[in-house]
């Protein structure tokens, strides 16, 4: 028998705010997260923005000195929105759940970065033994699921996913299957990422991907005709995915009902998306599908990928027409709150599946900022500069990676029933 799925608690480290109050708070109010990048001057970086995290405190979020001393700031950020998230949900292990049925599925599209780079310094610098005991555990990108996993003593099963900038959203959506499928009864589940650094910056900028724009506020710019590249970003987002029979169990609050998950690949190229945008629309039409959504019926949000390339926003509009089909998804609300946040990597599908929980549960859908000069192939809804009000009853979070990954994840509104 399969089981029903909701999220029981929500936990983000971003660009805007490092609890869910000052993150939602900031993406309605349409606030910017983006700014000039700190810590690397003297590397005199071609790129002049990015969003990084700001006034982290470890200690807030349930982190102890070794905790931050023994992992690199990708997991502190995992550790510190799982924290969140654990807390909101009540849920503890051997409690209210058992271990064996508690899993953990955290992915990261990188891993531990500063960490490689710090451990190669020494390398060059010092020689092979000054390298740290620590190095591959800190750096590997499963290590954030599996520092989770033991600080919550979640000993059921675990998955970390690496798709690149789909990681967040295809682990959110293979959560919602091994519940759905009974094998596991909740599950810890995201992304996290903290790569803005020269090495990824310069790799990134070489590639021609990233904005060149020096005023952060014409940055990440989705939609918009004058876009030119993506803004790099860092931080996580945990949910809770927990089957609807073990939340009602222990009268847990309920945000919303995991409904359904698509995922396909474009087998076109290593970094561009199918311009014909066919393989992303095949995996929105299955989570659509699986959703049992009625275009006549109910109202939808999209959390669109949107990352501000001019490859990227064009395709993906051309996929949520042949989805949806055009007179459906010239009625859907879109945004991408990319245009706040900037992309981050292996956790952006993550958090702005928070971001879609947060729409649908509120009835508020955050804008898409900077969109001043809408691109004419991009013509659909984008809720252009401010929030709009809206009796949503169902979302979805697209999101596109690297290797032509393809992942979607929708949520209805839940109702009590």
């Amino acid at each position: 028998m399969e089981q029903r799925v909701v999220i029981t608690g929500l936990g983000v480290i971003t660009p805007v705010g490092n609890n869910l109050n000052d993150f939602w708070q900031s993406l309605t109010d349409g606030k910017c997260g983006i700014d000039f990048i700190k810590g690397y001057d003297e590397y005199n970086l071609p790129i002049k923005v990015a969003g990084q995290i700001k006034d982290f405190n470890p200690e807030e979020n349930g982190l102890e000195r070794n905790d931050v001393r023994r992992n690199d700031i990708y997991c502190q950020y995992a550790l510190a929105a799982a924290y969140q998230a654990m807390q909101d949900s009540g849920l503890k292990s051997g409690e209210n759940i058992a271990p064996e049925r508690l899993g953990t599925y955290i992915g990261s599209g990188i891993g531990g970065m500063q960490t490689f780079v710090n451990e190669t310094t020494k390398l060059l610098n010092e020689g092979v033994n000054r390298i740290s005991p620590l190095f591959v555990p800190m750096m590997i990108g499963n290590i954030a699921a599996g520092n989770v996993a033991i600080k919550y003593n979640a000993q059921g099963v675990c998955l970390p996913v690496v798709t690149a900038c789909a990681t967040g959203t295809h682990a959110a959506g293979e959560a919602y299957r091994a519940i759905k499928h009974g094998y596991a009864d909740a599950i810890i589940t995201g992304g996290a990422e903290a790569s803005v650094h020269p090495l990824s910056i310069g790799g990134f900028a070489n590639s021609k991907a990233l904005s060149r724009s020096e005023d952060p506020l014409k940055a990440s710019i989705p939609f918009n005709a004058n876009r030119n590249g993506f803004v790099i970003a860092e931080g996580a987002g945990i949910m809770i995915f927990e089957s609807l029979e073990n939340a009602l169990k222990r009268g847990a609050h309920i945000y919303a009902e995991v409904v359904g998950y698509g995922n396909s690949c474009d087998a076109h190229h290593v970094t561009a998306p199918s311009p014909d945008g066919i393989p992303a629309s095949r995996a929105i039409k299955q989570s659509l599908d699986e959703a049992a959504f009625d275009a006549e019926k109910d109202v939808i949000y999209i959390n669109a990928h949107g990352t501000s390339t001019p490859l990227n926003d064009k395709s993906e509009t051309v996929a949520i027409k042949l989805a949806m089909g055009e007179e459906a998804a010239r009625k859907a609300l879109i945004s991408s709150t990319k245009s706040m946040t900037g992309h981050m990597l292996g956790a952006t599908g993550a958090v702005e599946l928070v971001a879609a929980t947060m729409a649908l549960k509120s009835g508020v859908v955050p804008p898409t900022i900077g969109l001043d000069t809408p691109d004419p192939d991009c013509d659909l809804d984008y809720v252009p500069n401010v929030a709009r009000k809206a009796e949503l009853t169902v979302a979805i979070s697209n999101s596109l990676g690297f290797g032509g990954h393809n992942a979607c994840v929708a949520l209805r509104k839940w109702n009590g029933q």
